[in-house]
């Protein structure tokens, strides 16, 4: 039953600074002194999300995002109505006054008709002699600081989504460009092979190949402009606009800077959805002594004061002519259990809240891993995908020479353009990849927007 107090109590103990800062914190779990993925990072460094790249279409698109976007207005009613729930549950640690006023009119046999008129103020107190209310409190301030934390990881997701998403859009918009270069490369092939058939000296199956090749690109194209537009709506959606395919981007933000990784404690100080498991543990931790002083007898104070009367306009004195306080206590005798089981579920609850924290934790770090180890990857690939682009296309320039003077067969010239149009078509993606990584670095490590 106090399990889940004891980790918290020393999840609170761990921290130097407010929030789960150090690596004991994660309770059991240990936490190396640097990332197992580190390599030297680029000179120049960037501590933010939009600050990764100098392009203003791209931080006017993210800023537009965070202004606008429908998901990210609900969770920033959410943390308000949490600070609202907050002052609500605060309110119970202070009396509460009510006014009231009664008329009445009766008629007995005996007596006669008589008129009943009341005008009073109610007081009501309850003493926090077992600390239930300040628990509340606290459980209620830590839901609000969650609900903040959540709404700072909303903030940082939808930039991060809204960068990635322009990232695709751009990858789509170069795929078409590349689609339709491809169609012309092959338009000129097949015009050459036409031209050697009619003068024999190409046979009908190498005109039937570069038809087909022809062919196939004009049908991919239509794929790539389907691509493309959907990459364009994505983008709309997230920025809170109607998702129309009208938005165009063709050019790669520069990608010069790189990110600050510092060491894995420190992703415990800025990961928010770190920070707002912490908090769910803490009002988890809170409600334990919540269900646990509910097991004590409550002390209300009730009082009254008031003035009755048979004439209404006798209520218009100052003077109260009628009072009470009443003090009492209310002990719980047999509930069937009740109280017991909500004690022991909110010590359940609790011990989920912490198993919850140590996932989100373990979760970031392999964030920060993944995207630290693809750093390195994605730049050494990309490198040997421009080699190998540079290559294909020095091989298709001359197998067309060489087809045309008559030393290469048609084949070979066709598998050098397929071979120059995909590798160009990878390196794309790569870059896309780099980009979109860049991003999911910045984000794992809780930079910020």
């Amino acid at each position: 039953m106090r399990v889940a107090l004891i980790f918290s109590a020393a999840l609170l103990a761990s921290c130097a600074a407010p929030g789960p800062l150090a690596p004991g914190a994660a309770s059991s779990l240990e936490i190396p002194a640097r990332f197992d993925a580190t390599r030297a990072p680029v000179p120049q460094i960037s501590n933010t999300l939009l600050g990764l790249f100098d392009d203003p279409r791209l931080r006017s698109t993210v800023n537009q995002a965070l202004s606008n976007n429908p998901d990210l207005k609900g969770s920033l009613a959410r943390m308000e109505e949490a600070g609202f729930n907050t002052r609500k549950t605060a309110s119970e640690l202070y009396p509460s006054l009510d006014g009231n006023a009664r008329a009445g009119r009766s008629s007995v046999p005996v007596l006669g008709e008589s008129s009943d008129f009341r005008l009073s103020l109610d007081a009501r107190w309850e003493l926090d002699v077992w600390g239930r209310i300040r628990a509340g409190v606290q459980a209620s301030s830590a839901d609000q600081a969650a609900a903040a934390a959540d709404y700072e990881s909303a903030r940082q997701s939808l930039a991060a989504q809204t960068m990635q998403a322009w990232f695709d859009l751009v990858s789509a918009e170069k795929r078409l460009a590349l689609g339709n270069r491809r169609i012309t490369s092959f338009e000129d092939t097949y015009n050459l092979v036409s031209r050697r058939f009619e003068l024999g000296t190409s046979r009908l199956g190498d005109l039937e190949l570069a038809r087909t090749d022809l062919e196939n690109g004009r049908a991919d194209l239509r794929q790539l402009e389907d691509d493309r537009d959907r990459a364009a709506r994505a983008v709309r959606l997230l920025t809170g606009a109607y998702p129309d395919a009208k938005l165009s981007a063709s050019s790669w933000a520069t990608l010069s800077r790189a990110v600050a990784a510092g060491i894995p404690s420190d992703v415990l100080r800025q990961r928010p959805d770190i920070d707002a498991a912490y908090q769910r543990l803490r009002a988890a931790d809170s409600r334990v002594k919540v269900a646990h002083a509910d097991l004590f007898p409550s002390f209300p104070l009730t009082a009254s004061g008031g003035r009755s009367s048979d004439l209404l306009a006798n209520l218009g004195r100052t003077s109260f002519d009628s009072w009470s306080v009443i003090a009492s206590l209310s002990a719980p005798i047999f509930d069937a259990g009740q109280r017991r089981a909500e004690l022991g579920a909110a010590g359940k609850r609790a011990e989920q809240a912490l198993a919850n924290y140590q996932s989100t934790v373990l979760t970031a770090f392999k964030e920060v891993e993944d995207a630290l180890g693809s750093e390195r990857l994605l730049r050494e690939q990309e490198k040997s995908r421009l080699d190998a682009l540079e290559a294909a296309r020095r091989a298709e320039t001359r197998s067309r020479r060489d087809f045309e003077a008559g030393i290469n067969d048609f084949l070979t010239l066709l598998e050098a353009q397929r071979r120059v149009f995909a590798t160009e078509d990878q390196t794309i993606s790569l870059h896309r990849n780099r980009l979109q990584n860049r991003v999911s670095l910045a984000l794992a490590l809780g930079k910020g927007v």
